[in-house]
C-alpha cells in the first residue's frame, strides 16, 4: 500500500514538474537538425553465418563465410551500424561488436563480429574501444580470405568520437 502511494505521489509530481516547461524549449528541440541514426544492420544480423571448408592455394583447407541472402540484399546500399573502434595499425581501424579486450584478435569471438572500415576523406584520429556510429556503403565478402568478412566503404561518423 505504501508503494503504491510512493509511485502515485512520484507521477503526480512529475506531471506537475512539466506543466512548467518553457514553451520556447520544446519549439527550440523539435526544430533541431540533428541526424538521428538507426542503426539499420545489427551484431546480431552479421551473426547470422555460416561457413564452408574450401582449398586455398597459399593457405590450405580455408573456412569461406557463406553470407545469408538478407545481407546480400543489402550490399552496395547505405548502412548504419554501431560498434567499439579497434586499431588495426597506425591508419586502420575496424569496428567490432565488442571492446578490445574481447575482439575477435583475443580469441574471444568470431570473425563475423568486426567490420572493416574505409572512411571518406582523411581517416581520422580513434581511440580504442570508442562506441561510434557509423553510415556508409555496406560491402559484404566471401571469396577474398585477404579481406574482411563485413566492409563499410566511403564510411562517416554519424554518432560519437
Amino acid at each position: 500500500m505504501r508503494n503504491s502511494v510512493k509511485l502515485m505521489m512520484a507521477l503526480f509530481l512529475g506531471v506537475f514538474l512539466f506543466s512548467f516547461q518553457n514553451e520556447s524549449e520544446v519549439t527550440t528541440f523539435k526544430s533541431s537538425n540533428k541526424f538521428v541514426a538507426t542503426d539499420t544492420l545489427t551484431w546480431k544480423m552479421l551473426g547470422e553465418i555460416k561457413y564452408m571448408k574450401k582449398k586455398h592455394a597459399s593457405y590450405g583447407e580455408v573456412d569461406f563465410p557463406i553470407i545469408n541472402t538478407k545481407l546480400k540484399k543489402l550490399a552496395k546500399k547505405t548502412i548504419v551500424m554501431s560498434g567499439f573502434i579497434v586499431p588495426i595499425d597506425n591508419k586502420n581501424y575496424a569496428l567490432s561488436k565488442n571492446v578490445f579486450a574481447s575482439c575477435f584478435f583475443c580469441g574471444k569471438s568470431g570473425p563475423e563480429t568486426i567490420m572493416g572500415i574505409k572512411f571518406k576523406g582523411a581517416t581520422p584520429k580513434l581511440k580504442t574501444d570508442t562506441y561510434l556510429t557509423i553510415r556508409g556503403t555496406f560491402r559484404p565478402n566471401e571469396n577474398d580470405v585477404e579481406d574482411w568478412i563485413y566492409n563499410c566503404d566511403n564510411a562517416e561518423i554519424v554518432k560519437g568520437n
